[in-house]
């Protein structure tokens, strides 16, 4: 199967990170594209791949797939030996779900706490928003735990898709020094020692230098 992805910067694009993190699950092999964002170009170059403009986009044999999370579930049905997502089926439609809470909202983090791996300061203050986002995120993260049935450190016991979507959030919750209950805060540190999102992080970083 011939899979091209093209994303933007590793340093900055936190969707570009869960698309590449979900490929990283198949186990398939896969070529990269990286289009630098906020160029000039950047939309015309984008546009030549798909009518969104936008990072992530996956090429198939049959087509482009635009969207992390339209990605992550080609992908799922691609490659079904994998079980990308967990295997019980409630586990599964929590997952799913926990994805799709994520996809559309935790607007006022995202706003306060633009991803970037090589940050790393406080927010100060924290708006009342963000609080209320944070509050709601480590909540979402214990209702992934609490129907868990494999064993693991990941939100589901084994590295799932959700652990692809959340790792961002792990990100800015790291990147930002918030303060947070043990269970969380080793959830984070599992994040940080996924072998897909080291080699990420640290070709994140590599681009301060480029």
């Amino acid at each position: 199967m011939s899979l091209h992805l093209i994303i933007g910067d590793k340093l900055l694009s936190s969707w570009s990170l869960r698309a590449a993190l979900a490929l990283e699950l198949t186990g398939a092999p896969y070529t990269e594209e990286l289009v630098k964002l906020g160029k000039p170009d950047t939309r015309e170059r984008l546009l030549k791949h798909s009518p969104t403009g936008k990072v992530p986009l996956l090429k198939t044999a049959r087509g482009t797939v635009a969207d992390s999370l339209a990605i992550a579930e080609y992908l799922a049905e691609q490659f079904p030996s994998e079980q990308l997502w967990p295997t019980d089926i409630a586990a599964r439609a929590q997952a799913r779900s926990a994805c799709a809470q994520m996809h559309s909202g935790f607007f006022a983090m995202r706003n306060h706490m633009p991803f970037n791996l090589s940050h790393d300061a406080p927010l100060n203050p924290v708006p009342p928003e963000v609080k209320v986002d944070i509050e709601r995120m480590l909540a979402l993260w214990a209702e992934c735990r609490a129907v868990a049935t494999e064993p693991g450190p990941y939100l589901f016991g084994r590295v799932s898709l959700a652990d692809a979507f959340f790792a961002p959030i792990a990100v800015r919750l790291r990147t930002y020094q918030v303060k947070l209950p043990a269970d969380d805060e080793a959830y984070v540190e599992t994040v940080y020692q996924w072998p897909a999102f080291k080699a990420w992080q640290k070709a994140g970083l590599e681009e301060l230098q480029s």
